[in-house]
């Protein structure tokens, strides 16, 4: 949002990421972003503008989560290594009563990794709380990532282009 010229200020809740049985990938992204969205709301209160986002990563049909520890982020890795997999950011923009949500995917496709690069990987830059176990922006989206089709911006965690699209369609209620 930074790189959009766009004011914000960034406001941090722990949030439940769980979400119900039944919903489609999409939803479930947008579902969690929700849940980010009524935790800040509930700080800064109704009139402020909220834009609350969650990346999932989605392989062969199944939500990949944050890894737990250094094991479960090897087979996260090695599971992506060589393969095409989904990233769906859900976003929520909110003020008041009215809301915006979205879901954006961009489709990645890694090289083949070797077990050297995803642990150099892993003990470099300890990817415990990103989906996926991995950042783009980081050494193995450097070395890691064959390509990207869809918002490059999407797999960091926000669809910037969208976001400020949506930001642009919508009379939200002056903050004076």
């Amino acid at each position: 949002m930074e790189w959009a010229e766009v004011p914000f200020e960034i406001v941090v809740k722990e949030t439940d990421e769980t979400f119900p049985a039944g919903l489609t990938k999409d939803e479930t992204a947008i579902h969690i972003a929700r849940q980010k969205m009524l935790a800040v709301k509930s700080a800064v209160g109704k009139d402020s503008i909220i834009l609350a986002a969650d990346t999932i990563v989605v392989l062969e049909g199944k939500i990949i989560n944050k890894p737990a520890d250094k094991e479960d982020a090897i087979q996260i890795l090695s599971a992506l290594s060589g393969h095409m997999h989904t990233v769906i950011t859900g976003v929520v923009i909110n003020q008041g009563e009215d809301e915006i949500a979205f879901a954006d995917s961009t489709e990645v496709l890694f090289h083949k990794l070797s077990r050297e690069q995803i642990e150099f990987y892993i003990d470099k830059y300890k990817p415990y709380d990103k989906a996926g176990a991995y950042a783009i922006q980081e050494w193995i989206g450097v070395v890691g990532i064959k390509s990207v089709r869809g918002d490059f911006y999407n797999v960091m965690g926000l669809p910037v282009s969208r976001v400020v699209r949506a930001l642009q369609t919508i009379n939200f209620k002056n903050e004076d």
